[in-house]
């Protein structure tokens, strides 16, 4: 073939099928010579219901039209008591190699990439199992805590920030599979259930998701259910232009509102002094998250009343504005404080500061 007929990823991507690697488990048959592009940045959308678990969104790929990306959703395990493991690219010293996603008691490696929402790189932090049931952890994970009660909530040191979506290689994650990971990898494992697999194959079958055309930034970055990529349910990346991205909706109730995102830890040079300003970070968002349930249960209560009532449709509507601007009044008093708050445990400008025992 002519030199002028090869296309761009012709040139740049070669992709080959090794029958011997589809047997390994946790690795599919495809290799690619270029690494994916960065994850994008974007919210997890709210939790459908009580047993669903989170499974971040990463960078799958198609020989006719290259990277394209499969956004994160909630997936109802295959049994109780299991976790997943997402997939990863890694470099297999000739070409970038992808590790399928697994089901499996416990959560081994995945590259040590940062997905986010409790997948730091290592284990999983979102949530835990017990007796039975699933238990979220709030301070990661956006559920509705008026529908969804085994809760807990543990701050999660995140130490690795990149961006970068591969392991190994030129710019690549340097991790290495720990012990605990090593022992998972041999334990039984379940593939990705049917709704994981038809939601990729959604992903793929829709043009904007494709990295050739969204750029790294796609404009359905997760959703809440599988294979809905359409909707008021949608989230787009926090990059994708505002003409791909599904228009922004106000919240009409708290548990619409994002998840309140914890910064890092104070750092003004003062132990003593940053462990008392964690202290009021912490007292200050579980009082936040009180208004949020309180502000939710009362307006619970107005839904019901007008179903007892059989409201019609324009007091319906009036109710819903008002609930609209008690919501949006609660998040601006919020965004407020946490704003005050962060500039009062800014570290002092190295100029200003004076030493421990400085007396007058």
């Amino acid at each position: 073939m002519p030199l002028m007929k090869l296309t761009r990823w012709s040139l740049i991507v070669m992709v080959t099928f090794f029958g011997l690697l589809a047997q390994s488990l946790g690795q599919i048959g495809i290799s690619v010579q270029i690494g994916p592009p960065a994850l994008p940045v974007y919210d997890q959308p709210i939790c459908p219901g009580d047993g669903y678990l989170w499974t971040p969104g990463y960078w799958a790929y198609d020989d006719a039209d290259g990277y394209y990306w499969v956004p994160g959703t909630w997936i109802e395990p295959p049994q109780v008591g299991f976790l997943w493991t997402p997939g990863y690219w890694g470099w297999g010293g000739s070409a970038f190699l992808f590790h399928e996603g697994y089901w499996g008691s416990q959560v081994g490696f995945y590259g040590g990439i940062n997905y986010g929402f409790g997948y730091i790189g290592h284990g999983y932090e979102g949530g835990r199992w017990d007796g039975g049931h699933f238990y979220y952890n709030r301070s990661v994970t956006n559920i509705n805590v008026t529908e969804i009660h085994n809760v807990y909530n543990t701050r999660v040191e995140v130490n690795n920030v990149t961006r970068v979506s591969y392991n190994g290689g030129n710019g690549g994650v340097e991790a290495r599979a720990t012990a605990q990971e090593e022992a998972a990898a041999h334990e039984r494992h379940v593939a990705p259930v049917a709704a994981q697999t038809q939601h990729m194959e959604a992903a793929r079958s829709n043009p904007q998701l494709r990295a050739t055309a969204n750029h790294g930034n796609p404009p359905i970055a997760a959703t809440s259910r599988p294979g809905e990529l359409s909707g008021h349910e949608v989230v787009p990346a926090k990059g994708a232009p505002a003409n791909e991205a599904r228009p922004a909706v106000a919240a009409v109730h708290p548990k619409e509102l994002p998840p309140n995102t914890r910064p890092p830890a104070p750092n003004t040079g003062n132990p003593k002094t940053d462990k008392a300003y964690q202290q009021q970070q912490e007292k200050m968002y579980a009082k936040q998250d009180q208004e949020r349930q309180k502000l939710q249960q009362k307006q619970d209560q107005q839904h019901q009343q007008l179903t007892k009532q059989k409201a019609d449709e324009a007091r319906t509507q009036q109710v819903e504005k008002q609930h609209q601007q008690q919501t949006q009044q609660l998040q601006q008093k919020h965004t407020q404080q946490q704003q005050t708050m962060q500039q009062h445990q800014q570290p002092q400008h190295p100029q200003e500061a004076k030493p421990e025992n400085h007396k007058p």
